[in-house]
């Protein structure tokens, strides 16, 4: 697209002249003969360079300059004159003008005059396209290299806003139904919410590319939040339209936000991982200090039964260590299968058990701790491999704050409890009381 060229002389012979000079080179030339049809057009469109003569009928070239600038910062401008004096160049410089011709002026110095301030113009343009690319570009590496899930939301979200020049925007995740979305920037909860509803019932009509929409709170554009593999959810801006670009940058961060999500789901599956058994898949101590740490801090009630299986090694010494591993995971599930889904059941090592059963004294974790006893004892384990082995299991219970105040206690009192069980009659449950002994060296 050729570069828009307003020229302004009073003068008929100059404005045909120079004209006709810039038209042969290949610009679009607009012509004025004074400030006043000058300022006409520049309200009308948006022009690269302004040329103008320095004395107009009304006021002089160096207003019009003055006002052209005010109205566009970004417009070159070359200054024209007859005078050939310092004082009026020096006032052109000042005034924002690229260069100063004094007159008659050439066709090869009007043109190389125009070349040089257009290229100034479109290297600082691509200048700042490429500042701009590189403050994306980093906050993309910054969503990425977040490692907190409401860190790259917020970061994303934030330059998404500023790209599209949206008054707020909403991240909902793909699963949500309802309630206060994901993320959320520019916006109050109610608001948020709102905005959030709207994209949530907008999403089944989602595709590859952004889509408008009619909100609460406006007309707004709902992008997806995607990867090549899944969905993790939208944004939701309050923009009625933008450009080409502004999308372009838009997408670019909600691709970032995708690579984001997927890497946090990764490391979130490799940290539940962390917190697992090997063999039986159920939780592992590291995951009980965990949940310990976390009621004490928050003074919730909650009761830990220590489960030990009775005579275990018998049954090693019996079948094999193969069939006792099964035999653990088998208890494992019949634990699970005995408990709430809030509750958390640990492998606390060899033939050791914890259950932490969440928001209940010690009188209701003994009805559950006397169900899982039985349970234990009435099951046939291992009928699958044709072992139909038979076991029981020694419990001790203790409670939080009602035996123990802190974590380490509770735990070492359930611990003693189960040990005077087993050295009392073995399958049996023991509540815990002060007087209990330590525990010495385990025994199978």
């Amino acid at each position: 697209m050729p570069a828009a060229v307003l020229l302004v002389d009073d003068e008929r012979f100059a404005r045909t002249v120079y004209s006709d000079y810039l038209r042969a080179a290949g610009y679009e030339v607009t012509v004025a003969d004074s400030a006043d049809a000058a300022l006409t057009e520049l309200g009308r469109r948006r022009y690269d360079l302004l040329i103008t003569d320095v004395i107009l009928p009304g006021a002089d070239g160096l207003e019009l300059l003055d006002e052209a600038k005010r109205l566009d910062p970004n417009i070159e401008a070359i200054v024209l004159t007859a005078l050939d004096r310092v004082d009026p160049a020096v006032r052109a410089i000042k005034s924002g003008a690229s260069d100063y011709l004094v007159k008659p002026v050439t066709p090869e110095a009007l043109q190389i005059a125009v070349q040089r301030c257009l290229s100034a113009r479109a290297l600082l343009a691509e200048n700042k396209a490429l500042r701009a690319h590189l403050r994306l570009f980093e906050v993309c590496q910054r969503v990425t290299a977040s490692l907190d899930h409401g860190r790259a939301v917020s970061l994303a979200l934030g330059a998404l806003a500023s790209e599209l020049e949206a008054r707020g925007a909403v991240f909902v995740e793909r699963g949500e139904r309802t309630g206060s979305p994901a993320g959320a920037v520019g916006l109050a909860e109610g608001a948020a919410a709102e905005l959030a509803g709207a994209a949530r019932a907008a999403m089944p009509r989602l595709a590859g590319e952004a889509l408008a929409l009619a909100t609460p709170l406006g007309r707004a554009l709902l992008l997806p939040v995607a990867d090549a593999e899944s969905t993790f959810g939208a944004v939701c801006a309050l923009r009625e339209s933008a450009s080409v670009e502004a999308l372009s940058a838009a997408a670019l961060l909600c691709s970032h936000l995708a690579l984001a999500l997927r890497t946090l789901g990764h490391l979130k599956q490799v940290e539940h991982l962390a917190y697992l058994d090997d063999l039986t898949h159920l939780y592992n101590t590291r995951f009980l200090d965990l949940v310990l740490d976390r009621e004490v801090q928050a003074s919730r009630a909650f009761a830990v039964l220590f489960l030990d299986l009775d005579r275990f090694k018998a049954v090693n010494d019996q079948f094999g260590h193969l069939v006792g591993s099964k035999l653990l995971v088998e208890v494992g599930r019949v634990l699970k299968s005995s408990v709430r889904d809030e509750d958390v059941v640990v492998r606390y090592g060899g033939d050791e058990y914890v259950a932490v059963l969440m928001g209940v004294d010690s009188g209701g974790a003994l009805k559950v701790a006397e169900r899982i006893r039985r349970s234990i004892e009435d099951h046939v384990f291992l009928s699958r491999e044709g072992a139909r082995v038979r076991v029981t299991a020694s419990i001790g219970l203790a409670s939080f704050p009602e035996h123990a105040r802190s974590k380490a206690e509770v735990l070492d009192l359930a611990d003693r409890a189960m040990y005077r069980g087993k050295r009392s009659t073995r399958n049996v449950v023991y509540i815990a009381t002060n007087d209990l002994p330590p525990v010495p060296a385990r025994e199978g």
